[in-house]
């Protein structure tokens, strides 16, 4: 049985790029970055997770060096404003998880590879000590659409988790949280497939802690026909869904909505 009053935590997106999905948490520079974090930490976000590669479906990567070079000033300035909020930096580079940690000391990880773009990552964080969020996916951005022949999506990503513990615990990781990865190799119907199964996912996964991403994803932008600028109320209706499941973090765009949605759900259960 889920616990409804288990610790919960909203992470909220800052974007240093240009061409992320929902324009709105797009952060032109370090004083917009500044800004949308002021506003997220208002609104009550727990955690800021910092992104300066889009990782979108058909995005580019732009590689280690225009990445630090967007997000130095910014953790920089962030680190110097909130010192005490908690920072996730969303990367797939251990060259950036050693600077960030070089600038700022101790950080989340949020790597959508898994450790499987950079053989030296998961070394690095065990070395570091580091908290690492790890995600399911197949293939690159450029090319995982293509990629979503499973028989049973929730099975899949449970037997992918089942061989990355071994490779985290190899790599001295203490601790480390299960993204499913909606979006990324699973098309829209595997998508509420796998949200409807996160529970039994949890379960097969030793009650691994279990951050959830679908704020105003393709999965219901696409199944609606809008946009992802109108697709805040359905991304409630998923997160009240995802922690009636067992979900620990929200990953969203929109912290204020997000938090009411908990706040219901610790209500209504």
């Amino acid at each position: 049985m889920i616990d409804k009053n288990r610790k919960i935590d909203i992470m909220g997106i800052v974007n240093l790029t240009d061409d992320s999905y929902f324009a709105q948490s797009r952060c032109g520079g370090t004083d917009a970055a500044l800004a949308r974090t002021e506003m997220l930490i208002t609104e009550g976000a727990g955690i800021i997770d910092i992104g300066a590669c889009s990782t979108r479906p058909g995005s580019e990567a732009v590689g280690p060096e225009e990445e630090w070079r967007r997000l130095e000033p910014a953790l920089k300035a962030i680190r110097e404003a909130f010192p005490d909020v908690r920072i996730s930096v969303d990367t797939y580079w251990a060259d950036i998880v050693e600077r960030t940690f070089g600038l700022i000391g101790d950080f989340i990880v949020n790597d959508i590879s898994a450790g499987e773009d950079d053989p030296d990552m998961l070394q690095t964080v065990g070395r570091l000590g580091l908290q690492y969020v790890a995600m399911h996916k197949k293939g690159t951005p450029k090319t995982m659409q293509s990629l979503c022949d499973y028989d049973d999506v929730t099975r899949e990503v449970a037997r992918y988790f089942a061989v990355f513990a071994e490779k985290a615990e190899a790599a001295g990781i203490k601790d480390w949280i299960l993204d499913p990865g909606f979006g990324f190799a699973k098309n829209v119907a595997q998508n509420y497939e796998l949200l409807g199964g996160l529970s039994c996912l949890k379960a097969m996964c030793g009650d691994r802690r279990i951050l959830v991403g679908v704020s105003r994803k393709s999965m219901i932008y696409r199944h609606f026909n809008i946009t992802p600028e109108e697709s805040l109320p359905a991304t409630q209706v998923l997160h009240y869904r995802a922690l009636q499941l067992g979900a620990d973090i929200l990953r969203v765009h929109d912290v204020a909505q997000a938090l009411q949605t908990v706040q219901l759900y610790r209500i209504l259960g």
